[in-house]
C-alpha cells in the first residue's frame, strides 16, 4: 500500500508521513477509564506519550465511549474518567503542551464512526481478536464491542495522525484503520492520513506478578496487580511476595523465567537501566530493588494527583478546554469526510 502525499483542496488537506526535515509527527493516543490504572499503564502509555511532549504534536484522549462496550456503573464511570485525566497529568502529559480531552465531549469521534462504520465490513469486524476474545466471556455481547474498532479507528483518523502508539494487542486495530482510510480515499477521495502503528519499548506489557504468564489487568483485582494509587506500603508488599521461578540464577529469559524477567523488565522501565546491566544478585535482592525503584516513581506522582484530585473544577476546566480544541482540529476532517461520501452540509 502507498502512502499518499500532501495535498489540499476542497475536501481538506490530506498530511504527507513525517521526514526529518518536515513537520513533527502527529500522535494520538487515548486512554479508557474501564478500570484503576495500573502499573503497567504507566509503563506502557502514560510515560511513553509524556516523553513524545517535547517532539511531537500530541493529542491524547480519555476515551470514555470505550468504556460503553461492556457493562458498567455510570458514576463509577464518571469517577474513573477523571481520575485517570488526573493521573495523566500527574505522569507528565502537560496539557499545556499537548491535546488532553473526554472523547464524548468531542461529538465528531461518533460522527465520524459511523461513517467508517459504513465504509468497513461485517466481517472484518468479526475477526477482530479483541472482539473474539471478549465475546467469548459475555454472555450479553454489546453490538459496540463489534463496531468499537470503527470508532477506534474514527479516533484517530478525525486528527490526521501520523504515529499511533500501541501495544502489540492493538496492533491489528490500527491495521484496520489503515485499511479503512486507504478504502476511504480510493471510494470518496484523499480524506485521511493513512496513520502507522508504533510499538512501545520494553516493559510496555506489564505482567501480573502472582501470573507472570497474563499481563497485569486494571480490571482484574488480582493480588499481583500494581495499582497507582495503592499506598506505597500495599505496593512493597505486592512486589515482595511477587511469584520468581525455580533455580536461583537472576536472569532474563521469557520463557524459562517468566516471573523473574517481569521484575527485571520493571526494574529496567522504573529505573531506566537496560537489562543487561541489572545485577541483583538473588531473587530477594531483585525484588527489593524493584520495590524501592517503583516506590520512587509512584511517591511523586501520587504527591502530584492528591494535589490536582483536591481541586476537581480545575481539572474538569481543564478538559473542557482541551475537548474545545480538540473540537476545532476535528471539525474540518468530519465536515471532509461527509462532503465527499455525498452529505450535504448543514
Amino acid at each position: 500500500m502507498t502512502e499518499p502525499r500532501e495535498r489540499t483542496g476542497k475536501r481538506g488537506p490530506l498530511a504527507a508521513s513525517p521526514t526529518e526535515e518536515g513537520p513533527p509527527s502527529r500522535v494520538l493516543s487515548l486512554f479508557t477509564p474501564s478500570g484503576r490504572p495500573t502499573l503497567g499503564n504507566l509503563l506502557g502509555a502514560l510515560l511513553p506519550s509524556a516523553r513524545l511532549l517535547p517532539t511531537a504534536d500530541c493529542v491524547f484522549g480519555i476515551s470514555d465511549l470505550h468504556a460503553l462496550t461492556s457493562e458498567h456503573d455510570p458514576a463509577r464511570l464518571r469517577e474513573r474518567s477523571l481520575e485517570l485525566a488526573g493521573l495523566a497529568i500527574a505522569a507528565g502529559i502537560d496539557p499545556a503542551r499537548c491535546v488532553l480531552f473526554l472523547q464524548s465531549n468531542v461529538p465528531a469521534h461518533a460522527e465520524l464512526s459511523y461513517l467508517l462504520e459504513s465504509t468497513a465490513h461485517y466481517g472484518e469486524m468479526q475477526r477482530m481478536i479483541q472482539f473474539r476474545e471478549k465475546s467469548e466471556r459475555q454472555s450479553a455481547v454489546r453490538l459496540s464491542l463489534l463496531t468499537y474498532p470503527a470508532l477506534m479507528a474514527a479516533d484517530i483518523l478525525l486528527y490526521q495522525a501520523t504515529d499511533v502508539p500501541v501495544g502489540a494487542d492493538q496492533a491489528q486495530h490500527v491495521e484496520l484503520t489503515r485499511d479503512l482510510a486507504a478504502r476511504f480515499n480510493r471510494r470518496y477521495g484523499p480524506v485521511f492520513t493513512l496513520p502507522r502503528a508504533v510499538h512501545p519499548p520494553m516493559a510496555a506489557r506489564v505482567m501480573d506478578l502472582s501470573d507472570p504468564g497474563a499481563k497485569m489487568s486494571k480490571s482484574v483485582d488480582s493480588p499481583g496487580t500494581i495499582f497507582l494509587l495503592d499506598p506505597v506500603d500495599v505496593v512493597r508488599r505486592k512486589i515482595m511476595r511477587a511469584v520468581t521461578d525455580s533455580g536461583t540464577s537472576v536472569a532474563y529469559d521469557s520463557e524459562a523465567k517468566p516471573g523473574v524477567s517481569n521484575l527485571l523488565a520493571i526494574l529496567s522501565a522504573t529505573t531506566g537501566t537496560p537489562v543487561a546491566e541489572l545485577s541483583p544478585g538473588s531473587y530477594g535482592a531483585l525484588k527489593k530493588e524493584t520495590a524501592d525503584a517503583v516506590i520512587a516513581l509512584l511517591e511523586p506522582l501520587q504527591r502530584h494527583y492528591a494535589t490536582l484530585s483536591a481541586d476537581p473544577a480545575t481539572l474538569e476546566t481543564v478538559l473542557r478546554t482541551g475537548a474545545e480544541r480538540a473540537r476545532e482540529r476535528a471539525a474540518s476532517t468530519v465536515t471532509a469526510a461527509k462532503e465527499a461520501m455525498g452529505l450535504l452540509a448543514a
